[in-house]
């Protein structure tokens, strides 16, 4: 029974305020590549939808570059780790590791013959290192400055010439191989956050939080001029991205927009406004052939259009922050996946194209916990900013009507026929109705979990007891049933199947139970599996299969009748568990976890 990996949604860029965001490119042009968390995404730029996550490194991964022959990446993380690996097989293997410095490696430039690196950031005692690629030693020192190197650049034809930016207010330029210290270069009046040769080595220039962009001889390092005159942007400048033929400059500035110089002439081209909001502040850029890329601090890639600077070509969005859940429907003849992160964000995603986008208005203010969609095709979500909220899903557009504020924070939310709604919150189980609260009890046990019985008469609730305890649903109140069903463990997740006739538990014990509906509840198979907490559970519509995943970063499929037909998806998101499954069909599984990626699997029986 074996599986395959279908589709890859990557996450965004995960970026930060007043940090400058490295967008790396490909030498053939084919992708382009950023980190988020402990993985670095490379993405197909002509079509963003094909996309591939490396996810080796132990610790948060802030930059990554192609080496020149474009058959391998450099990416170095928050320890000082770098990780030198294979981009031409799937499996992306280990051909060197270094450690440079101890500290944040910031950034990292490879010389022309793809055998020498320089490494800058936050070292101890050294902010920087050059070194041969295979064998790690020295070929030159990094000196000059006495604050962290926030970037270099190596010119890419020779005589080599390596030049560093720090957060120094100072530039600092070298001769080599091997490489040695010339002269400071005290233009700038802020930091320098972005230093880059040209590709043809006739000219580098230098962008700092003080708005301005010098740019400089390659070969003496004397200073040509300042872009702009007196200023280039209104805003610090984080990223400049050289254009193939070395003419032009793109520019990326906190002051909202990014800019096309032309370095020949000393002139602006082009100016793209990006938004008023925060959010649209531009961090990084990268011009690759005919496309011009930058990244807003919302973690969006857009596509900058030169023939019309008001709109991007196209904005690719998703999720920066990890995914707690996500839910699946059909909508118009075509499957969704709505998927909601840790920040308050829910995006849609066209299951087959991988087109996402995010909902209008003003949604969630924090986590969203779960979500499910009613028979009235409404998305109903729950979220620690203690609202239950019902977004439609033809408009998608988070409406002022349609909130339920509750009294106490929200875990878990069910549907079932009828207009009901059931939600647990800490120490409370609510009803509702029509989005209304109608019921609310206090049971004398921790409520974690829920599901609705497609018949829309029963309600079963997890506890942190162990315990699953059913309800009935009479009119507009909750009946305890009186009955409970012993999990092996603190329940995590529990699920009916579609046709009602079963229902799987699982607990922080590693075990699913399943129980006959029809048989009075009564236990109808065990399955063990996993070595860790079980987390999520969720049924295949052919009601004979289920998976679920667990903290062991594994995904299980199992079969109703058999538990020891198996299908075992091991790393599935690697180094992170899998924090919400659900089913696109019989054959098809989704899966998300909190490196805010989504992902489908082709499963075969």
């Amino acid at each position: 029974m074996p599986y395959e990996i279908k589709k890859v949604f990557a996450s965004l860029p995960q970026v930060e305020r007043g940090v400058s965001k490295i967008i790396g490119g490909d030498p053939k042009g084919n992708n382009f590549l950023y980190t988020n968390g402990k993985c670095v995404i490379l993405r197909n730029i002509d079509n963003p939808a094909i996309a591939d996550i490396y996810t080796e490194h132990a610790h948060q991964v802030v930059v990554a570059k192609y080496a020149p022959s474009g058959f391998y990446i450099a990416s170095g993380d928050v320890s000082g780790k770098l990780r030198i690996w294979d981009t031409t097989q799937k499996e992306h293997l280990l051909k060197y590791e270094y450690q440079p410095f101890a500290g944040k490696i910031r950034d990292i430039a490879w010389t022309e013959d793809s055998k020498r690196i320089a490494v800058v950031g936050e070292g101890r005692e050294k902010f920087g290192a050059v070194f041969l690629w295979d064998s790690g030693s020295s070929v030159g020192e990094i000196t000059g400055h006495n604050k962290v190197i926030n970037s270099v650049d190596i010119k890419q034809t020779r005589p080599y010439r390596l030049v560093t930016g720090s957060d120094d207010n100072c530039a600092a330029f070298f001769e080599g191989p091997p490489f040695k210290f010339k002269f400071t270069i005290g233009d700038h009046g802020r930091f320098v956050n972005c230093v880059r040769f040209s590709p043809d080595g006739n000219r580098f220039a230098t962008a700092s939080a003080d708005g301005q962009i010098y740019i400089y001889d390659g070969k003496t390092g004397e200073k040509v001029c300042a872009l702009g005159g007196s200023k280039a942007h209104d805003g610090g400048i984080y990223a400049i991205s050289w254009s193939p033929d070395s003419t032009h400059l793109l520019s990326a500035s906190g002051d909202k927009t990014s800019k096309i110089w032309d370095v020949t002439v000393n002139s602006v081209v082009s100016t793209f406004p990006m938004g008023s909001n925060v959010l649209d502040q531009q961090l990084g850029c990268l011009w690759q052939k005919d496309h011009l890329l930058s990244v807003s601090l919302s973690g969006y890639i857009n596509y900058l259009d030169r023939n019309n600077p008001s709109k991007p070509l196209r904005v690719i969005k998703g999720h920066s922050k990890s995914i707690q859940c996500l839910t699946v429907h059909k909508n118009g003849g075509k499957a969704y996946i709505y998927s909601g992160s840790h920040d308050g964000h829910i995006n849609y995603w066209d299951s087959e194209t991988g087109e996402n986008d995010s909902f209008t208005g003003k949604g969630h203010t924090n986590q969203v916990s779960r979500m499910t969609v009613d028979e009235a095709g409404q998305l109903v979500s729950c979220s620690m900013d203690d609202t239950v909220r019902y977004t439609n899903l033809t408009l998608r557009d988070y409406s002022g009507q349609g909130v339920v504020k509750l009294d106490v924070q929200p875990k878990c939310v069910a549907v079932g026929p009828g207009g009901y709604t059931v939600v647990v919150c800490i120490g409370q189980i609510v009803l509702l109705k029509d989005q209304k609260k109608c019921f609310s009890i206090n049971p004398d046990y921790e409520p974690e979990v829920v599901a609705v019985h497609p018949g829309g008469d029963t309600v079963a609730v997890g506890g942190a007891d162990g315990s699953v305890r059913l309800y009935s649903i009479l009119g507009s109140t909750l009946k305890n049933e009186d009955k409970l069903l012993e999990a092996k463990g603190p329940v995590t997740d529990l699920a009916y199947s579609s046709d009602g006739a079963f229902l799987a538990v699982c607990d922080a014990s590693k075990v699913v139970t399943v129980f006959s509906v029809a048989d009075g509840y009564s236990e109808n198979n065990v399955f063990y599996g996993h070595h860790a907490k079980i987390v999520c559970l969720a049924w295949s519509p052919d009601n004979e299969h289920f998976a679920s995943g667990g903290m062991d970063m594994m995904v299980y499929v199992w079969t109703l009748s058999d538990p020891e037909t198996r299908v075992k998806i091991q790393d599935a998101h690697r180094l992170h568990h899998v924090s919400s499954l659900a089913w696109l069909d019989e054959h098809t599984l989704v899966t998300t976890s909190h490196d805010a990626s989504v992902k489908e699997w082709t499963i075969t029986y």
